[in-house]
């Protein structure tokens, strides 16, 4: 519901050309736009206390921002595809399993918030360089 709001609203059609504008703006190539956005679309999870809510108000509209940018269209939805799975280790509330993991008491909410953030560097390091550096040798970019 919360997705169907949102898009209702404007609000994310609203935020994604806000971002896309700015970025624009700056003149930057489609890598580092790319880049931008993805970084934006992951971490916005901190707002979202689902994926699926996440990904079905963000990933349509982020990824025609990526276009417009000048973005390649097969890269770009790998690579927002693999930060939407990412993502759900952020928060405790990431994620549908999130709460019942958190709930069990072995893991202090801050030490959760703290390692989600370690780990998201972690995982996007690992995705966005050895995973597109990868992607272009099999020729998806």
């Amino acid at each position: 519901m919360m997705a169907n709001y949102l898009n209702k609203l404007g609000l994310i059609k609203w935020f994604s050309e806000l971002i896309q504008t700015n970025i624009a703006s700056y003149g930057f190539g489609w890598g580092l736009s790319v880049a931008i956005l993805v970084l934006v679309y992951f971490y916005a999870h901190y707002f979202f206390a689902s994926t699926t809510a996440h990904v079905t108000a963000m990933f349509a509209a982020f990824y025609a921002a990526a276009l417009l940018l000048g973005a390649p269209p097969l890269y770009t939805a790998l690579l927002m595809a693999a930060a939407s799975s990412l993502m759900m280790t952020l928060t405790h509330y990431a994620t549908g399993t999130a709460p019942v993991i958190f709930g069990s008491g072995y893991v202090p909410l801050g030490d959760w918030w703290k390692m989600g953030f370690i780990m998201s560097i972690v995982n996007l390091s690992v995705w966005v360089v050895a995973g597109s550096l990868w992607w272009k040798v099999l020729g998806y970019w």
